[in-house]
This record gives structure tokens, C-alpha cells and sequence, in this order.
């Protein structure tokens, strides 16, 4: 059985990292970013700038946290369907 917060909170923090660092990785470099801008249009008030990627950390870490919560409620849904105790 996993734990749902728990599992959720890791999906969410991994998530929002890999959104800020590559955000601030691209910008080090110089990047056109032409592709993190594109998540302007889904996460709100991204933006391809330095405060972009903490807001995109904030998307990140909620997004990531709902669809951490989702998989380990269905992992446990499935265990329980498929690995029945005698």
C-alpha cells in the first residue's frame, strides 16, 4: 500500500524542480526558450523568466502532487483487485 500524500508530495517536488531548474538552466544559456514558453499557455502566470520558474515550481509541485495521489490511489485499487488475500 503506498502512502498518498507521501507518494504525491514526491511526484509534486520532483515535478516543480524539473520545471524551475530547466527554466533557470535555459536562461543561464542564453535559450530562446522556445519550448517552456509553451507552458505559458497552461500553467497561469508562467512566464520564460527567473520569477517564471518559481511560479512554474508552484505548477509543478500541485500538478504533480494531484497526479502522484491519483497513481498510488490507483496502484492500491489495483493491488487490492488483482492480489486478493486468501
Amino acid at each position: 500500500m503506498l502512502r498518498k500524500r507521501a507518494f504525491g508530495l514526491s511526484i509534486g517536488v520532483v515535478m516543480g524542480l524539473s520545471i524551475l531548474f530547466l527554466t533557470w538552466f535555459l536562461l543561464w544559456r542564453n535559450s530562446p526558450g522556445e519550448i517552456m514558453s509553451k507552458f505559458s499557455s497552461v500553467f497561469y502566470g508562467y512566464s520564460y523568466s527567473w520569477i517564471g520558474g518559481i511560479v512554474g515550481f508552484i505548477w509543478g509541485l500541485v500538478i504533480g502532487f494531484i497526479l502522484g495521489v491519483l497513481i498510488a490511489w490507483f496502484y492500491d485499487l489495483f493491488s487490492k483487485v488483482l492480489y486478493k488475500e486468501k
